[in-house]
């Protein structure tokens, strides 16, 4: 199995440079300036009509990793309208207080989609016990992707706890995705530790801008053939 490539698409025009690109699947959210928040169905609606790629939704209300009981119920309504509108999966996590894994609210929300695989994010990145958190996600239900610099500020700042993590459990780098401040660099350390899932955002737009650019396909391409030619190798 080669490796994935996941690209963040903010608009159609993001989807149709992805998928031109060589991108595998798209995570589809908005409002970068809170590092990812719900897109309108709308957005996913359109975005569904000009790509068969598969599409991971948002689902996060606020710049924050903890929830509460109205969150959850406002974030089950709109995982039945993403699924509607042509979402595969989802993208969410919550955290406690105390910064660690908030398992029953994940586990409520998951309950309401069943059988729809979804990805843990970068909130893991905020925990303060990398090994008992890691734990805790195998115990979620459809849980099939872990997304994570292995620091809050970033891959360069937490790419040898990646590749750490990665080599230590076998499990861990089969769900594990690096992402997060991405940068080619990392990729064959990375992938020298087991991890075979990327994920990529502003280094496929151009001066890596998220409001004054479009994904752009060539940098696509370049990502796809940097991994194609990891995978070659093995």
């Amino acid at each position: 199995m080669g490796s994935l490539l996941e690209i963040i698409a903010l608009h159609p025009a993001d989807a149709e440079a992805a998928q031109e690109g060589g991108a595998d699947r798209l995570e589809l959210c908005a409002s970068m300036e809170a590092d990812g928040l719900c897109p309108s169905v709308s957005t996913v609606s359109a975005i569904r009509r000009v790509t068969d790629l598969p599409l991971r939704v948002m689902l996060r209300l606020e710049n924050s990793f903890t929830t509460n009981g109205a969150d959850l119920n406002r974030l089950t309504a709109m995982a039945q309208s993403f699924l509607s509108a042509g979402a595969d999966g989802f993208v969410l996590g919550f955290l406690t207080p105390d910064n660690q894994v908030d398992g029953e609210s994940v586990g409520q929300l998951v309950s309401t989609f069943a059988g729809t695989p979804w990805t843990f994010h970068r909130a893991i990145d905020a925990v303060l016990e990398q090994q008992p958190a890691w734990r805790a996600l195998r115990t979620l239900p459809g849980l099939d992707c872990v997304l994570t610099a292995g620091s809050s500020i970033g891959v360069a700042h937490g790419l040898d706890d990646l590749c750490r993590l990665a080599k230590e459990d076998p499990a861990v780098a089969g769900v594990m995705m690096a992402g997060g401040g991405l940068q080619p660099e990392h990729v064959p350390w990375l992938y020298q530790s087991g991890v075979r899932r990327f994920h990529v955002g502003t280094s496929v737009r151009q001066d890596g801008s998220w409001t004054k650019a479009y994904v752009n396909s060539r940098f696509v391409r370049s990502w796809r053939n940097l991994l194609d030619a990891q995978d070659a190798r093995e």
